[in-house]
């Protein structure tokens, strides 16, 4: 009974086949890897876990400051478009849950007029709501500097004065440089600059300061 034990035990062992010599070594490689790449994966779970973090706290930060900032401006702009070209106004978001990804759509109500949203407006009337967006945006957070090229261009006579007379109502605090062609604008300059070409091929800077020449 005991030979035939031994027998079986020979058989099992020759069945593992041939002996790794090397397999110890082996494994604590294997094992150090592993347990190297487990540090490596724990770390950057971790990080992934304060990144989320940081990320909703931004995020949550955003939503107020935006929040904030677009009622203060949504509030400017129905006072401005009423005060430059009466009617009424309004900036709306399309999805007040879902501030930081939604649209938002302008409504626009010129006197005489129904509420619409801008893409029914005129050519005209949309100068108007941009025109006034634009000042509302300036009368809450004011640049010291700012270029215009022509934004009065589509409007009438009576609109470009009341546009301007505007700008100058912002004037202690920006400084506008106004690129014209319509005479309601110039007027309400303090300076003037041209260029004139009496001469073919040669440019001519006529400039005129109509704050001197009112004083005198």
């Amino acid at each position: 009974k005991a030979s035939r034990r031994v027998a079986e035990l020979k058989r099992e062992i020759n069945g593992l086949g041939t002996i790794n010599i090397g397999a110890i070594e082996e494994f604590e490689r294997v094992n150090g890897r592993y347990t190297y790449l487990t540090d490596q994966r724990n770390d950057v779970e971790k990080a992934k876990g304060e990144l989320t973090g940081i990320i909703r706290e931004i995020t949550t930060q955003m939503m107020d400051i935006f929040g904030r900032q677009f009622k203060l401006l949504s509030e400017s702009f129905e006072t401005t478009f009423t005060e430059l070209f009466g009617g009424q106004a309004k900036l709306e978001l399309e999805d007040p849950e879902n501030i930081l990804e939604c649209g938002i759509e302008i409504k626009a109500q010129p006197p005489g007029k129904t509420l619409k949203t801008i893409s029914l407006l005129s050519g005209g009337e949309k100068a108007f709501v941009a025109i006034a967006l634009y000042f509302a945006i300036l009368k809450v957070h004011p640049t010291p500097f700012c270029i215009m090229d022509e934004i009065e261009a589509a409007l009438d006579e009576a609109n470009v004065v009341r546009t301007a007379r505007y700008m100058r109502t912002l004037a202690d605090k920006t400084q506008f440089i106004v690129i014209t062609h319509r005479r309601g604008t110039m007027v309400a300059a303090d300076r003037l600059y041209g260029i004139t070409m009496q001469e073919k091929g040669v440019s001519t800077l006529v400039s005129v300061n109509l704050i001197e020449n009112d004083l005198k």
